[in-house]
């Protein structure tokens, strides 16, 4: 795959993954459709040699796999590691607010946006609503508007002339989406009504007798963009981390893979991970050990495994050098940047990095390599939770970007693909490269 219809696809997936719940179904779609079995935690697991799987729990974390050809007891697990969720605005179990003929939605806020840039913004709902049909059988189903429903309205300049020097938002009181407005003294329906709408129009035959819950949040519709004089970035909501996913899917998707391959895009990242689909959840733990039943066994082979942790990097910002260690300036369409911390919120050491670099110069990418200043606070991701729970060797990195967290977020046109050339060399190459103790 080139690097043109490799962004094409990228795009596409961007798209029409708006929830967590969106990008896990059209990953399980892609695995589907290449051939990939389903299995059910609720079941048992009947894996066979040169097969692939995958699982899905809680509707947004999905974990997919090849077994190799012809494994032997200790044959080692290549494994790459992501999230589906981005931070966003997530609305409240009763949302509605009515006042001055208006409808407006409450909402909370979900992981660390920037969220003065969810303001003036087209606004889509979607998430997964769970319902209890007309036979008394609870379901759930994914819902999407695909069109913008809502939005912030900034407060004008002219009512708030000091907005420039010291804005603030009261995350109680600024952040009501408007939603619909009630004229002519008709009062607006509420907004269960509106949803339940909207499932009848998405499936037709869904008995629907009542709604349960709803894990609903809002989202940017504007579509991902190339921009730049030539085409060289990349303008994207969610680049954090849906890129990620694409890249480990798509690796694993390839015609060839050697080994034992695996990829985990787990929920709840931007909060912790601390769930049931989250990373310190026992999802991954449990399927190996489904895969991998003899206890000493499955931790000899962890220990002969490898695993790529993949989350965005922060590039150069060329506003603000100051924010930027000045040995440690990744640049965007430079390629994959390796993140290091001497605390291990990363969990990159001298030898897992040697391991990726290797993988890395192999593939012709050649890697930056990020640190934080020591007067700033460092984020993490799952490498860390990972590494501890399987005692897995883990290299934390991912594509350089810039705005992290805000609304639309900026990598280079080539960032991805680069990434993706070295993930793929991971999972096809016929043997890892081996350490001298």
């Amino acid at each position: 795959m080139q690097q043109e219809q490799f962004n094409k696809q990228l795009f596409d997936f961007l798209h029409q993954a708006s929830t967590p719940f969106h990008a896990a179904e059209y990953l399980a779609d892609h695995f589907h459709q290449a051939g990939f079995q389903r299995l059910l935690e609720t079941e048992n697991w009947n894996t066979e040699p040169g097969k692939g799987y995958y699982s899905i729990r809680d509707n947004g974390t999905l974990l997919a796999f090849r077994i190799a050809d012809e494994p032997c007891e200790f044959t080692p697990w290549r494994m790459t590691g992501a999230h589906t969720d981005s931070p966003a605005l997530q609305l409240k179990p009763l949302p509605d607010r009515s006042g001055n003929s208006y409808t407006q939605l409450g909402v909370e806020v979900y992981g660390g946006p920037l969220l003065a840039t969810w303001f003036d913004r087209d606004l889509g709902i979607g998430g997964r609503v769970t319902i209890i049909d007309e036979n008394d059988t609870i379901k759930i189903r994914l819902l999407d508007f695909r069109r913008p429903v809502v939005t912030i309205p900034s407060l004008a300049i002219h009512l708030d002339r000091k907005t420039n020097e010291e804005h603030t938002i009261d995350r109680q009181n600024h952040l009501y989406p408007l939603f619909s407005q009630a004229l002519h003294n008709d009062a607006s329906s509420p907004f269960s009504a509106i949803i339940r709408q909207q499932l009848q129009k998405q499936y037709p035959d869904l008995s629907l007798r009542e709604i349960l819950g709803f894990d609903l949040f809002c989202y940017d519709t504007q579509p991902p963009t190339f921009l730049g004089i030539k085409g060289e970035f990349i303008s994207a909501s969610r680049l954090d981390n849906l890129v990620s996913c694409f890249v480990g899917a798509q690796a694993l998707l390839q015609d060839k893979v050697f080994d034992n391959c695996l990829l985990l895009c787990s929920n709840h990242e931007e909060i912790g991970s601390s769930s049931v689909a989250g990373a310190h959840g026992n999802f991954l733990q449990t399927a190996l050990e489904r895969l991998l039943p003899n206890a000493p066994s499955r931790q000899t082979t962890l220990n002969r495994s490898f695993l790529l942790s993949l989350d965005n990097a922060h590039a150069l910002h060329p506003n603000f050098v100051e924010k930027h260690d000045p040995q440690h300036l990744p640049l965007l369409n430079h390629g994959p940047v390796i993140k290091y911390n001497a605390n291990q919120r990363y969990a990159t050491t001298g030898r897992s990095a040697a391991l990726y670099k290797t993988l890395a110069h192999e593939a012709g990418v050649f890697p930056q390599e990020f640190v934080m200043k020591n007067d700033m606070a460092c984020g993490s991701t799952i490498g860390p939770i990972t590494a501890t729970n399987l005692g897995i060797q883990t290299v934390d990195l991912g594509i350089p970007s810039l705005a992290m967290h805000s609304i639309r977020e900026i990598t280079g046109a080539k960032d991805p693909y680069l990434l993706f050339k070295t993930i793929a060399h991971f999972y096809s190459r016929p043997q890892l490269p081996q350490y001298e103790e």
